[in-house]
C-alpha cells in the first residue's frame, strides 16, 4: 500500500465502513457500505482532499444500492419530462447509474437538488451524460464500448493509478524533448518528453497526402518504455497513428478531452477506409482503434491530473476545433513547465473563444507556426465571413451550387455556423464524415464558445440542428448534382484527397454556374492545392480505374483567413499575452522558412531563446 493510501486510512471516520479503495488513474475512489456516510460524507472527503491534495470520489458498495428497476422508476419520477431522458443504465462495478438526456441541467436540478435526491433515495452515484442533438453513431459506439469494458477499465485505471503513485526520488532530475515529427514541416506531429522517471508522447500523426510516419527510429524512442500519450486534438496529422501504438503492443493511457477522444475515433476509422480504397494496407486494424478507446482517459479543461510519478498534465482551450487543447506539463516538484500548443487559434471564431493564455508558469513553449511568416497576415474576421457569403450568394443567384470541400472536424461546422448566423435561405447538403462530426458537436456544447453556449442553453438556438442542413446518402448524390436547385454542398475531404467531395467535383466542375470554395489549408501534395494554384484540367479516376482529364469550368475561390490556425500577428500576440513569459521557445509545425523566420522574430521581440528544431533533435530542457 502506498504512503498516500496509508495516510488516507488514518484520516477516514471510524464509521465510514469502506469496503474497497482503488486508484482510478490520478484519483482515489472509495466504496462504502454505510448508507449515511455515502449520502452525507462529502464534507469529510473534501477535508481529506485538502490535506492530501488528491482528488477522491465516494461511491456506494453494491450492498447498499437500490434495485435497478426501482432506481429507474425513481429517476423518471424525480426528473422533469422536458429533460428528455434517452437512456438509463448501470455500471455496478463503479456504483453508478448513467442518465443520458437532452438537458443535463434539468437532471441535476437547481443547486444540484435533484441530483442529491436521486443519490439519497437510490444509493447509486448518478452520472449525467448529454445525448447528442443529432444521431451520432460514433458517440454511441464509444460510450457503448466504454460501458461494455467497464470491468477491464476498472483494473486498467487502478494499474495506471498505482504507477502514478509510485514514490520516486525527484532529486537530480532532468528533462528533454525529442522531435519525432512536425519539425520544420507541417504533418506527423509527435514529440517525446522524457524525464528520469517518465516517457510521455505528445501527439502521434501522419503527413497528410503522403502518409509519412513520425521518426520512430529515433534512438530515444522505445515503445516498451512509453508511459502515456497526450493528444492535443483529433486531426490526422496529430493523432492518426495513436492506434498504431496499440497495434504494436502499447497498453498505457491516452489522455485527451472527451470530444477529442470521440472525433479521433471517427477520423482513424476513416483513415483505415481510405487506405483500403487506395489499395494500401492500413497500419492498424479497427481493433486497435477500440484498444485506444479502452485505454483512453478523458479530461476536462482546467482539470489537473498526474499522469506519471513526476509529470502533471493540464489541458486548456486551444480555440482550434472541438475539444482541442493546449497541453501544459509540470515536471517534478517545480523542476520545469512546458506548454505544447498543438494547433491553436488566438482570435475569435463562430465556434470557439481564443486560446487560453493564463498559465502561471512556462519555462519552455513549443508552438505551431503554420502561418508564421510576416506575410501570413489574416484579414479581419468580419471580412472573412463577408468573402465567404459573397461567393456563396453570387453562386446561388446564378442558379449554381457552391461545393465546399471540408475537413470533417472544425471547418465544416464553422461554415455551418456562419451560414446559420447570416440566415442563409437555401438548402445546405452535407455528405461524408462532416455530418457525423457535427453530431459529435451537439453532444459537447460545453466545449464551444461562451456565446455559442448562451445561444444553445439560454435561447435554444443550436446552429447545427437548423432545418437548412440536409444529410445526404451516397445514392442521393447524383440527384443533387443534376437538380436545378441552387444551394451549398459541404463534403469531405477538405484537400480533395478522397471522400464524396471528389464525386461532387466530377459532376459540378464543368458547369460555370457552380463554384468550388476552399476554406482550409491545402497541402502541396494534394489535388486541392493544384486546383487552388490555377490548374484548369486535372487527372481524375474514371469508372474502370482509368484516368481522364476533368476540365475545371466552375468558379474557384479561396476564403483567406477561414482557418483554425493563428495568423502571424495572432501567434505573436499569444506569446505577448501569456501570463508567464517562456525562457525558451521551440517553433514547430510550419515549413522550414516559416519556423525559422518566426523563431528569429520571437527572439527579437521577447529576448527568449527561440529556435526551430530539426527532425530528430533532442532538446535538453533542464
Amino acid at each position: 500500500m502506498s504512503t498516500i493510501l496509508k495516510e488516507l486510512a488514518k484520516k477516514l471516520p471510524a464509521d465510514a465502513d469502506i469496503s474497497e479503495v482503488k486508484f482510478e488513474a490520478s484519483d482515489i475512489v472509495l466504496y462504502t457500505r454505510n448508507k449515511e456516510f455515502f449520502q452525507n460524507g462529502e464534507p469529510a472527503i473534501k477535508s481529506i482532499v485538502r490535506e492530501l491534495k488528491k482528488r477522491m470520489e465516494l461511491r456506494p458498495d453494491l450492498s447498499i444500492t437500490l434495485d435497478p428497476e426501482k432506481t429507474k422508476e425513481i429517476v423518471q419520477q424525480l426528473v422533469p419530462a422536458e429533460a428528455g431522458i434517452q437512456a438509463i443504465y448501470f455500471e455496478p462495478e463503479l456504483g453508478k447509474v448513467i442518465i443520458e438526456c437532452d438537458k443535463p441541467g434539468l437532471v441535476i436540478g437547481k443547486g444540484g437538488e435533484t441530483y442529491r435526491e436521486i443519490k439519497a433515495k437510490t444509493c447509486w452515484l448518478p452520472k449525467i451524460e448529454r445525448a447528442p442533438g443529432m444521431k451520432s453513431t460514433v458517440v454511441r459506439a464509444v460510450r457503448n464500448l466504454l460501458h461494455s469494458e467497464i470491468e477491464y477499465r476498472k483494473k486498467f485505471l487502478n494499474k495506471v493509478g498505482q504507477k502514478i503513485a509510485t514514490e520516486v526520488d525527484l532529486s537530480d532530475d532532468w528533462a528533454r524533448l525529442s522531435c519525432l515529427g512536425a519539425s520544420r514541416q507541417v504533418g506527423r506531429s509527435s514529440f517525446l518528453l522524457q524525464t528520469k522517471h517518465s516517457n510521455v508522447m505528445l501527439d502521434c500523426g501522419i503527413v497528410p497526402g503522403t502518409g509519412e510516419f513520425p521518426l520512430f527510429n529515433a534512438p530515444e524512442y522505445n515503445l516498451d518504455n512509453l508511459d502515456a500519450v497526450v493528444l492535443s486534438h483529433s486531426h490526422i496529422d496529430h493523432g492518426a497513428l495513436i492506434p498504431f501504438l496499440y497495434e504494436q503492443g502499447f497498453t498505457g493511457p491516452m489522455y485527451a478531452t472527451a470530444p477529442t477522444r470521440d472525433t479521433i475515433v471517427l477520423l482513424c476509422l476513416d483513415y483505415i477506409d481510405i487506405c483500403q480504397k487506395n489499395g494500401k494496407t492500413p497500419p492498424y486494424s479497427k481493433k486497435a482503434v477500440e484498444k485506444m478507446v479502452k485505454h483512453s482517459i478523458a479530461l476536462d479543461y482546467g482539470e489537473v491530473s498526474d499522469i506519471t510519478p513526476d509529470i502533471r498534465l493540464t489541458l486548456q482551450p486551444a480555440g482550434h476545433l472541438l475539444g482541442s487543447s493546449l497541453v501544459h506539463l509540470h515536471i517534478g516538484e517545480g523542476l520545469h513547465n512546458i506548454l505544447y500548443t498543438g494547433d491553436f487559434k488566438y482570435g475569435p471564431t463562430r465556434l470557439f473563444d481564443p486560446a487560453w493564455t493564463d498559465f502561471q508558469r512556462i519555462e519552455t513553449l513549443v508552438m505551431e507556426s503554420t502561418y508564421g511568416s510576416a506575410r501570413d497576415m489574416l484579414p479581419p474576421r468580419q471580412e472573412v465571413e463577408r468573402s465567404l457569403m459573397d461567393l456563396i450568394t453570387r453562386t446561388v443567384e446564378r442558379g449554381g451550387k457552391a461545393l465546399v470541400p471540408s475537413f470533417a472536424v472544425g471547418r465544416g461546422q464553422e461554415v455551418m455556423a456562419i451560414l446559420e448566423a447570416h440566415n442563409f435561405q437555401h438548402p445546405v447538403w452535407m455528405e461524408g464524415m462532416v455530418w457525423d462530426a457535427t453530431a459529435i458537436h451537439t453532444a459537447y456544447p460545453e466545449f464551444l464558445s461562451q456565446q455559442m453556449q448562451r445561444n444553445i442553453f439560454r435561447y435554444g438556438r443550436n446552429p447545427f440542428v437548423n432545418d437548412m442542413f440536409k444529410h445526404v446518402a451516397p445514392k442521393e448524390r447524383d440527384g443533387i448534382i443534376d437538380s436545378a436547385e441552387p444551394g451549398v454542398i459541404i463534403a469531405t475531404s477538405g484537400m480533395l484527397i478522397g471522400g464524396p467531395a471528389i464525386e461532387y467535383l466530377k459532376g459540378l466542375a464543368p458547369n460555370p454556374k457552380n463554384s468550388l470554395v476552399f476554406v482550409g489549408w491545402q497541402h502541396p501534395a494534394t489535388l486541392g492545392s493544384r486546383i487552388q494554384k490555377g490548374w484548369k484540367e486535372i487527372p481524375i479516376e474514371a469508372p474502370g480505374g482509368r484516368m481522364r482529364g476533368l476540365k475545371i469550368e466552375m468558379e474557384v475561390g479561396t476564403i483567406h483567413g477561414m482557418t483554425g490556425h493563428s495568423g502571424r500577428q495572432e501567434l505573436v500576440n499569444f506569446v505577448r499575452r501569456l501570463s508567464s513569459k517562456p525562457e525558451r521557445i521551440a517553433v514547430v509545425h510550419g515549413d522550414a522558412k516559416k519556423c525559422q523566420e518566426l523563431a528569429r522574430d520571437l527572439h527579437s521581440y521577447f529576448r527568449a531563446d527561440a529556435f526551430a528544431p530539426r527532425p530528430m533533435d533532442a532538446i535538453r530542457l533542464k
